[in-house]
């Protein structure tokens, strides 16, 4: 039999490297936080084209197209594009359009399917009808505050800048799939974003929350075209612009999305779907995630050697550290209400995440929208 000290050594390891990589994020965080306080000047506002791709009904979708009504900012439209003409999410923008007549909000019909991502398929054949050189796209439950516009377009004002992008945080439904994803996002995602901001001296890829560019950054990439087949759309087009020698900045702005009330079955497929891509995409940075699960390591090692004294105190130390990363980036960057409530539930959403984790090894079949794909180098092959 293995010496259960042995194991529990190695566990209690794995529990301070993740201790480690806590600290780091709590660094990255503050570090975000002091750059946010001296980015201030928000004088560059260009007319700017705000893109939306329509596909079904989102929780609190008129909240979020209002939000973008209501912008202070000198001059913007926002198009709205379907590839039904039935859509129903498209009564809700003719309900807006009535509602706030002085805005640009115009309807685009996008009646082909270029690839298997319907969203880009969308999104490409609307980017020729917007009128403006800046543009920016995100997702159709966003919600943005007031000054959103000229906080993303600040850092377009910099030559070098090709991209700027988002974190956000979600609004968990009344299940606990919801909850957990929520919890996820704004004390792992968006951790795992500000870590590799700061120790890759910038990132490299998009968020969907937002994506601001410029035609002419778009046509030197090839358009969007060439990502229809892509599942992580917003990812391969921050690589592309940065490929192109541009860079990509992280906005001093803050988004919101809802989330639906996933069944536990719809949770852990979305998930997983995530996961999948990040292993595909990022795969030695996915490798490395294996440190970063502190506290089910932890537990495990105090499950192994209960006796051991050692064990508990990593335990202690741990838990300590995981709930100061989680309040800082949660509560004091994104300043996200349900973290501190649900605090409680990080350990069950971290063991959650390592299954996850393990089991994204053992395949690369996704399901998205009711259909089953393989994963190969971010595409998606029909099965």
């Amino acid at each position: 039999m293995p010496d259960t000290r042995l194991i529990a050594a190695i566990f209690a390891a794995l529990s301070c490297t993740a201790i480690a990589y806590y600290a780091i994020s709590i660094w990255a965080a503050g570090r975000f936080r002091t750059e946010r306080s001296q980015s201030a000047d928000h004088s560059f506002t260009p007319p700017v084209s705000i893109l939306k791709s329509l596909k079904g009904l989102d929780p609190q979708m008129m909240a979020a197209f209002r939000s973008h009504c209501v912008l202070d900012y000198p001059e913007y439209e926002v198009l709205f594009g379907a590839q039904d003409r039935d859509e129903l999410a498209l009564q809700l923008v003719k309900r807006l359009q009535t509602e706030f007549p002085s805005k640009q909000l115009r309807i685009v019909h996008c009646p082909k399917l270029l690839g298997p991502n319907g969203k880009v398929s969308t999104l490409a054949q609307m980017l020729p009808q917007a009128q403006y050189e800046h543009i920016i796209i995100n997702d159709s439950d966003i919600l943005v505050e007031q000054d959103y516009l000229s906080r993303v377009m600040a850092p377009l004002a910099h030559p070098q800048a090709g991209m700027v992008t988002t974190l956000y945080r979600a609004v968990a439904g009344g299940s606990l799939g919801s909850r957990l994803e929520a919890l996820g996002i704004s004390t792992d995602f968006a951790v795992g974003v500000l870590v590799a901001r700061a120790m890759e001296g910038g990132i490299r890829f998009g968020l969907g929350a937002t994506i601001a560019t410029t035609k002419r950054v778009l046509q030197q990439i090839g358009g969007l075209e060439p990502l229809v087949d892509y599942l992580g759309d917003d990812y391969e087009l921050g690589a592309r612009v940065a490929a192109a020698g541009h860079k990509v900045v992280l906005a001093d702005a803050i988004v919101e999305t809802a989330l639906p009330s996933y069944s536990f079955r719809d949770f852990w497929r979305h998930q997983l779907r995530w996961a999948r891509n990040v292993k595909d995409r990022r795969p030695a940075q996915y490798v490395g995630l294996m440190f970063t699960f502190g506290i089910p390591w932890a537990i495990l090692a105090v499950v192994v050697a209960p006796l051991s004294w050692w064990t508990w105190v990593v335990l202690v130390a741990t838990f300590a550290a995981r709930a100061a990363m989680a309040q800082r980036i949660g509560s004091g960057v994104l300043k996200d209400p349900q973290v501190m409530r649900d605090l409680w539930l990080v350990p069950l959403r971290d063991f959650l995440a390592l299954a996850i984790w393990i089991t994204s090894y053992f395949g690369n079949t996704v399901e998205w929208r009711g259909l089953r794909f393989q994963l190969r180098k971010g595409k998606l092959e029909s099965i």
